[in-house]
């Protein structure tokens, strides 16, 4: 299912106090940003205890129950996770992911609120959550008729969300300030190969591995669980910026000129990481336009383009992500500026190429 507007973690309660109190919602989302915490959140602050029933480990006589005989007829009796005297939350999680026959066999339950005989409780709630087929998770259709039964809310991941949940839920401080500096860090599209990739619940995985072994990480271990638990190109980028929080080693002292590149093989996760805070401080510094540029930021633009220099000097490869055009093949720094780098610069500007 296609998003045309999407919500972030901190609209969802508004919403689903709104709608799911008067019909049965479906929240989209990629997998680990918080779906499920989400609603289980929502039940609790509604006084609700939430029943999870997870649609890939279900049958459909888990939900309709199995028949007794009763005077001579057969009834369907309903599973006791369902059938409850007080009002709760169902929560039908991957409920996309089911079989066609469990789908199917949660129709009554979306929209009529009940199983056979049993109906549920004045006051309980149908929440259903799943992933999207563009995921790369386990995703089947569903079919039009559930789809109509349902109101469909799309989730996205929102950095400033997280990061307020993470100050109040003890994350550890690497990874709040990291995610600080590089929001964009915080969730990316699942790959098509199975390998770690970054999401909220990646990053509390991190930090819960960061915890567990205390400020004395080895560097070796700390490689293992960052690339264990994150996109490759972000497992980089933390461990450089590691790197810096444990060896007070930064951008700053290079633009001084208080400190150099580091050069060594082994600290190429460094490397990129400054140069990739060295990027983000040229966008910052400089300006669009080169009428703007003042006699102070000319000078800025000299000693940036004798730090690429020497940058390049290392790694072409490291000097090249500063001047790279975006994910859309548009210039991020200053075109005023990429031409003296041509100009001074033309094997680091080929390599652009």
């Amino acid at each position: 299912m296609q998003a045309a507007v999407t919500v972030t973690p901190a609209q969802i309660p508004e919403l689903l106090l709104g709608l799911a109190t008067v019909r049965p919602v479906f929240l989209w989302g990629a997998p680990g940003i918080g779906k499920s915490s989400l609603v289980r959140k929502f039940a609790e602050s509604l006084g609700l205890e939430c029943v999870s029933l997870l649609g890939t480990q279900l049958a459909p006589e888990d939900l309709i129950g199995v028949p007794q005989i009763r005077d001579g007829r057969s009834v369907f009796c309903p599973p006791e996770s369902i059938a409850r005297d007080e009002p709760y939350c169902l929560f039908l999680d991957e409920l996309n992911a089911a079989t066609p026959d469990v789908q199917k066999a949660f129709y009554s339950l979306i929209l009529d609120r009940r199983i056979g005989a049993y109906e549920l409780p004045a006051g309980s709630i149908v929440i259903g959550a799943g992933n999207r087929a563009t995921d790369n998770a386990l995703a089947r259709p569903i079919a039009s008729a559930l789809v109509n039964r349902l109101t469909h809310v799309h989730l996205r991941a929102s950095a400033a969300d997280w990061l307020v949940w993470a100050a109040e839920n003890g994350v550890h401080p690497w990874v709040t300030d990291y995610l600080a500096d590089r929001p964009d860090h915080l969730w990316s599209q699942p790959p098509k190969t199975e390998e770690p990739f970054s999401t909220p619940r990646s990053w509390h995985m991190l930090s819960d591995a960061l915890h567990s072994f205390g400020p004395g990480i080895d560097e070796e271990t700390l490689k293992v669980v960052v690339h264990g638990t994150l996109t490759p190109a972000h497992a980089v980028s933390f461990s450089g910026y590691a790197k810096i929080v444990r060896h007070a080693f930064g951008l700053d002292a290079i633009l001084k000129g208080d400190a150099s590149w580091p050069g060594r093989p082994e600290d190429r996760d460094l490397l990129y990481y400054l140069a990739d805070a060295f990027r983000g401080h040229l966008v910052k510094e400089l300006p669009r336009q080169k009428e703007h540029v003042s006699p102070s930021l000319r000078q800025t633009a000299y000693r940036a383009k004798s730090l690429l220099v020497r940058l390049a000097e290392i790694s072409v490869e490291v000097a090249q992500t500063v001047i790279a055009d975006d994910a859309d093949g548009l210039p991020v720094l200053p075109a005023w500026f990429l031409v003296e780098a041509a100009r001074d610069m033309p094997r680091l500007v080929e390599a652009r190429r």
